[in-house]
């Protein structure tokens, strides 16, 4: 599972997450991408299951990059616990996804098993999601 090495702070606020991606918005490495196409916060037991269920289609087959890492950490209080008395534990850390931004990028396999693969890790995901093909100049 996908998690920093070391923070500056150990809980951050929520802060905000709308708008368009203007960085990671295209297909770099490989040559098909899955790209969000909602803003969302993805875990990383959610990246590691889509990496899980991608790997496993193309029975280790062609690269995989992994465009996203979840460097916020998200902090949660016990059950049953009055409020107040300050902020919670950090229980996991989570990537936060704009729309457009490439998560994922695979080559080496062709397009239909590409395809099939990024449709299976897109349902572990919590974001609408698009397929891409690198534009061939």
């Amino acid at each position: 599972m996908l998690l920093p090495k070391k923070t500056k702070y150990r809980k951050v606020r929520k802060g905000k997450n709308g708008g368009i991606a203007s960085a990671c918005n295209y297909v770099a490495f490989g040559d098909y991408a899955l790209q969000s196409q909602s803003n969302e916060r993805i875990t990383s037991r959610q990246i590691e299951s889509a990496r899980q269920a991608m790997t496993r289609y193309v029975k280790r087959g062609g690269k995989i990059w992994i465009r996203i890492f979840p460097h916020t950490p998200v902090t949660r209080k016990p059950q049953d616990v009055k409020m107040g008395s300050g902020k919670g534990n950090p229980e996991f850390f989570v990537a936060k996804v704009k729309a457009g931004t490439v998560m994922f990028e695979m080559q080496g396999v062709d397009e239909a098993v590409a395809r099939e693969a990024m449709r299976l890790a897109a349902h572990k995901l919590p974001v609408k999601t698009k397929f891409l093909k690198r534009e061939s100049a």
